[in-house]
This record gives C-alpha cells, structure tokens and sequence, in this order.
C-alpha cells in the first residue's frame, strides 16, 4: 500500500447517503453539504425518504437517501447518478445502488448484510455483491457496527444509542475521501447539540474514528479527492433548503411592508418544515397557530389579513383542496392572503414524500365561481426566498390572494444561498386607503388604473366597512345580487389580476436561433438547463425558458413561443402546463415530455428524448 494516496482534483460529485429510516442519512447528508457550501462549493441536494413513519428494520420500503452535488462552481442539480454511495446495510444496497454509476465507489456496513439482513432485503443468495453484479475492487467493506462500538466502549451510551451514531463514522470516510476539514463537521455538531453536549463529543469521536479509518486504511481507493471552490462571490452564505427559504421570504416580506407577519396553517408533509420554522421567529414579530383543520388554518389567515397583517397559509396539494372554500373567501372579498403550496404526488393521500407539479390546474381553477388569482412556481430552494416575497409584495400591493407553488423536491431540497441586504430588496408599499377617504370610504373604491381596491384596516377611524363571501355592490359595499353588478364584480376582479405587472419570460441559450425551445416551470429549472447545456455540448442549437409567473403570463409569452420552429413544455404531470399554455396561446401546438414518478427529472433521459424532437 502506497504511504501517500494521490489527490485528485474534481469539477464535480455526487454522494448518496442511504440506509434504513432510523439510520440518521438525511442528518449525515445535510452536514456534508453545508461543510461543502461553508467552504465556497456550489451544492445541490435531494432527501428521498419513505412516507412510512417507521418501516420494519432492514426492509426494503424503509430505506431512506439522501443525494448531494457538489461542483467548483454552481450546481443545478442533485445528479442523475452518484459516484459515491454509502448503504448501511442489505437493503439499502439492494434499492439504491440502480442510483450509482457503474464506476461508483461504495461503502456498507459489513455487520448489517448477515444471513437475517440478506433474507430481509431479498436477496438469493449469500455472496451478495456478485448477486448485485458489483465489483468487489469498488467496495469499502468496513464493519461499522463493531467499529463504532468499540469507539464508545467507554462512553456509557447504551448499545442501541451507540448504534444511531453509525451515521457519523460513514460520515467520517466521505469526509476523508473528499478531504473534508472535519473541524467544520465538528462545529456543526457542537451547535446542533448545543444543549447536549455529551451527545456532540460522542459523534464527534466518531466522525474521526471514520476519517482515521480512510486515512490509516485507505479504504482501498486508488485516490482522494478535491473539488475546489471557483467564481466566490464576497458575501455571507448557508446551506438553505426551499421551505426555510420561504420561511424567511415571508419574515423579510413583512419587515419591508412594515407589517405583522401571521402564519395560520396545519401539518401537512412536506410543507410543515415552513410553520416549524416561522414559529421560532416570535421576537420578530412572527405569529403562528397551528389550527384544528386545514380550512380553520387558511380562514385564520383570512380573518388576520382583514385585521391588517401580512397573512399566509401553507399546505400540500390535498390541503389547498380543503382551503378552497377559505381562499374563494380572500378572492371576493379581495383580501392579500400568500397561500404556499408544496406539491406532491396526488390524487388523494397519494405520495406524500414525493415531488410531482401536479396542482397547476387546481392553482389556477380550482374554485367554484370566476375566482381568478395570481400564481407563482418558485424555481429552485433558494428561489422560494424570492418567489414568495414576490407573491407577498403582489397580495399587498394588489389586494389579492396569491398561490405560490413550490413542490417536495424543491421544499426539501438545499443549495447555497447568499444571504441578502434587506436594505437592497423591493420596497413593499401595502395599498392602504388614504386619509382623504376618511368618513366617505367603502371597501371596492378601487384606483382606476391598476383596479386595485383601497385596503381600510378595522379600527382605523372613518374606515368602519363590512366584508363577506356575498357578492357586494361595486359603489355602496352592499350585499347586491343585481346581475349587471355581479358582471362587472367578477370583470373587476379579473382585470385587476391580469394588470399584474410581472417580469418578461427570459430566453436562456441560443436564443435567436435554436432548433429547439425548452420550455417548463417551477422546480424543473436546473434539470431543464442541464439538459439545454448538455445538448449544445453536442452541437445543437438549444434554448431554455422557465415560466416562474404563470397567472398573469408574461407580456411576451406568445412572442416567445411562438418564435421557435419547435417547442416542447417538459412538466412531471400528464401536460397541465401545455394545456394551458395551448388556452392561452392561439395556434401554439408544442411536443410534450411527461412524467408522473414522484422522482426529480434524470437529465440523460431528458437529452436522449429532446434530441429525438430535434432529429425528427
């Protein structure tokens, strides 16, 4: 064995953590991505875990990934396959290792694939590896298990504690691997740990116990790795995953209106993480109740956006169904309410821990009545930070329900995030009534430029109004069943919706001359540009466009689509995206690519079937 290993340097990884529900992946996984962020490398992540609340021990539905990318320079998404993966044990190897590339490196737990693990996991036969069709030159076989035990022998941690700290020793090699600073692994730790400070030291020792090992070992590798950190720009940064970005969107949304921030919401996978968050913000002014129901969260939020607050409410695809009697009420009454909406697989119960975009159409329609309302898909985790200020500024400054889209892959997703000058943000200006409406206010007064109604807060003197879920007459603020009025209330609503001022849709790639037009929204954003990146690598002429504003388009939507020769909308539902674009685009007929797995984008499928299109 050679004294010193030879230090490879790499533009890019990706690592797969994996294991059984209980095995501490999603924690393993997340620390290795921030220490990577800390030291300036562009990250993108993926949990993929089991709607299970805890599947049988060595089973196969219970195992739980968690996939990082790593790059020099900006990532733009987890990757379609890992180069390295770590299985903690039968069962993990068994379903992950179809996410490995055929070079991969692989590290297990020796003492997690004996006789019983085997049986659990499925497997024919005992010289699993072969069965798998792995090469054994490829494998770190490690005994983790009896490692980390010996490691703790001293500790006074009981056998089942020592064992949940299985996580820290793969964490440690990974480190090794990649020459890690474990000192950043350690500080992370130490502050997560922070009112339990044995329990740090005790993972602690076992994050070097791993390092030690590759270092000592080498692990049977032919080289470590480097990937170094290019194109820093000065400022500080975090590993965000897209419902902490939302989170503090809506904290600095508030801060810039100068309003409370109110939060009504109810559990609901994989939105929750949002309300956890928010209700840690109480010195900023931050008010949050978990409600009894999902329709009792949304109407609180209601009720406190008519008492003047900045109100959201947040939920998955099944909740938004529940809220829509409540949104309907924000839409007549024109009340600004940010409704998030963390989609998932559906119908129903459906995937509850999967990514789809399957909610665009009951986003836009799904509501009895003409009840228009803007929507907005935020792009990537950090993105959430944007889209929902955006949706705020919009709700207050337009007096209307906004929908922002996001979806599991993006919500529970990372990447590095470059915190921002609040100072250099929008400005934020709430559409209140002026004082000249004292005494002579009723609440549908609107500008007549931008349609908006003057917003008068209950208390404010001279501004007593009454609102409600009847139809009310245009002038006076009256119950009015007059049909002309009705006419000219829901012409009103929807005028003022589509005046929406909204960013242009940006073109990416060969813009003036491609062959192809890419075109998606939402979370799909990194997969659909690595595939236009890929393709022009190969020589072909490629364009990229991502509708982040949906309801009202952008002004030049029709100018865009209909100036390629061809277009494919890429979306993971059956074509919502397509359609609508169809209704709203006379004569635009695209090409579609469709998938409905729950599972991010792959990019090589991605290319393979936009390059058919081109071909064709």
């Amino acid at each position: 064995m050679a004294e010193n290993l030879e230090v490879k340097e790499l533009e890019q990884v990706v690592v797969r953590f994996s294991g059984d529900s209980g095995d501490g992946m999603q924690l393993a996984g997340n620390i290795f991505s921030t220490v990577s962020a800390t030291i300036g490398n562009g990250i993108s992540t993926f949990p993929d875990y089991p709607a299970d609340i805890r599947a049988p021990q060595g089973s196969l539905t219970g195992v739980s990934g968690f996939q990082v990318h790593i790059g020099e320079g900006k990532v733009y998404t987890p990757g379609d396959k890992c180069d390295v993966l770590v299985a903690m044990n039968a069962a993990a190897l068994k379903t992950q290792y179809k996410h490995a590339k055929p070079q991969a490196t692989i590290i297990i737990d020796t003492d997690s694939f004996g006789p019983k693990d085997l049986e659990k996991a499925e497997y024919k036969t005992a010289d699993y590896l072969a069965e798998m069709g792995i090469d054994e030159d490829r494998v770190v076989a490690c005994p983790i298990s009896k490692m980390v035990k010996d490691c703790l022998a001293d500790s006074g941690m009981d056998n089942k504690a020592i064992l949940k700290c299985r996580n820290m020793f793969a964490l440690g090699i990974v480190c090794w691997l990649f020459n890690r600073d474990v000192t950043l692994v350690e500080n992370f730790l130490r502050e997560k740990f922070a009112k339990k400070p044995q329990i740090a030291e005790n993972n602690i020792k076992v994050v070097n116990a791993g390092f030690n090992y590759g270092h000592n070992t080498h692990a049977g590798v032919p080289a470590t790795y480097r990937i170094e950190s290019k194109n820093k720009v000065k400022g500080r940064y975090m590993d965000i995953t897209g419902n902490k970005a939302t989170a503090y969107g809506l904290i600095a949304a508030a801060e810039k209106a100068g309003m409370k921030l109110f939060l009504g919401s109810y559990p609901i996978t994989p939105a929750t993480d949002v309300l956890h968050e928010l209700a840690k913000h109480k010195s900023l002014g931050v008010t949050t109740v978990q409600c009894e129901d999902e329709i009792s969260g949304c109407a609180s939020a209601v009720g406190a956006s008519f008492a003047g607050a900045m109100a959201a409410t947040s939920t998955s695809g099944p909740g938004v169904c529940l809220k829509s009697e409540a949104i309907n009420l924000a839409v007549i009454d024109e009340l600004p309410l940010v409704i998030i909406d963390v989609q998932r697989g559906g119908p129903s119960t459906g995937l509850p821990t999967k990514s789809e975009q399957t909610d665009l159409l009951q986003a836009l329609y799904g509501r009895n009545g003409e009840s228009p309302m803007p929507v907005i898909a935020a792009t990537s985790p950090t993105d959430c930070f944007d889209a929902v200020y955006s949706a705020a500024k919009i709700a207050v400054e337009h007096l209307t329900p906004v929908l922002l889209l996001t979806d599991a892959y993006v919500a529970n997703g990372s990447a590095a995030w470059k915190l921002p000058n609040i100072a250099e943000l929008p400005e934020i200006h709430p559409h209140y009534a002026p004082e000249s409406m004292k005494g002579n206010y009723t609440p549908y007064k609107r500008d007549e430029e931008t349609l908006v109604r003057y917003w008068g807060i209950p208390g404010r003197e001279g501004f007593t109004h009454i609102l409600g879920g009847l139809e009310k007459d245009s002038d006076t603020g009256a119950i009015s069943t007059d049909p002309e009025n009705h006419d000219k209330m829901c012409r009103l609503r929807a005028g003022k919706v589509a005046r929406i001022p909204v960013p242009d849709l940006e073109v990416l790639g060969d813009k003036d001359d491609a062959e192809l037009l890419i075109v998606g929204f939402g979370g799909t954003a990194g997969h659909l540009y690595s595939a236009m990146e890929e393709l022009r690598k190969k020589g072909h002429k490629v364009a990229a466009a991502q509708f982040k504003f949906i309801n009202p388009l952008p002004k030049n939507t029709a100018e865009v689509l209909m100036k390629y020769k061809k277009v494919v909308v890429a979306e993971q539902n059956l074509g919502q995206l397509a359609a609508y674009l169809r209704a709203k685009v006379d004569g635009f007929v695209p090409y579609q690519f469709n998938q409905v797995k729950g599972q991010p984008f792959v990019v090589s499928e991605l290319v393979e079937s936009f390059e058919e299109i081109i071909n064709k």
